[in-house]
């Protein structure tokens, strides 16, 4: 009996592992730019599974147009996941709440390049930011404070 507990549990996790790295997060960004390179391997390390896009300056603009971002909420890339719009550094734990509450949103925006947001570390310097939940209206508000 216990063995079959414990298989069963086995089975759980595991299907619950696999579902989590199954979510592809498509990263589009200028081609060179550092600091988004950086923020697709943070979410790497925070299991997700990433493809990167490297774009023209002109085709990424494109792509946040037709995403959704406007334009005051806008930062150096743009990411979809499972019909979610990520446009700048979000941070991994924020992508997962959203992932799990599924608000009826674009998806959520870093605007600009804060100092210390993953992908934009510098030593141990660090800025406070605000991570934005993008409606649909073209409106915004504030879902998490880092």
């Amino acid at each position: 009996m216990l063995r079959k507990l414990m298989f069963a549990a086995f089975l759980v996790l595991g299907a619950a592992a696999l579902a989590q790295a199954s979510e592809v997060v498509d990263v589009y960004r200028a081609e060179g730019c550092d600091c988004c390179g950086k923020w697709a391997e943070y979410l790497k390390k925070n299991g997700f599974n990433v493809r990167v896009h490297n774009l023209s300056s002109s085709r990424l603009s494109r792509i946040k147009t037709e995403a959704g971002v406007p334009e005051k909420y806008a930062s150096c890339h743009t990411a979809k996941v499972e019909g979610y719009v990520i446009e700048g550094h979000v941070p991994a734990d924020d992508i997962k709440r959203l992932l799990k509450e599924r608000p009826k949103a674009v998806g959520l925006s870093v605007p600009g390049m804060p100092i210390g947001s993953p992908g934009m570390e510098v030593g141990d310097e660090k800025e406070p930011y605000e991570v934005l939940l993008l409606k649909k209206d073209g409106g915004a508000e504030v879902y998490a404070k880092h």
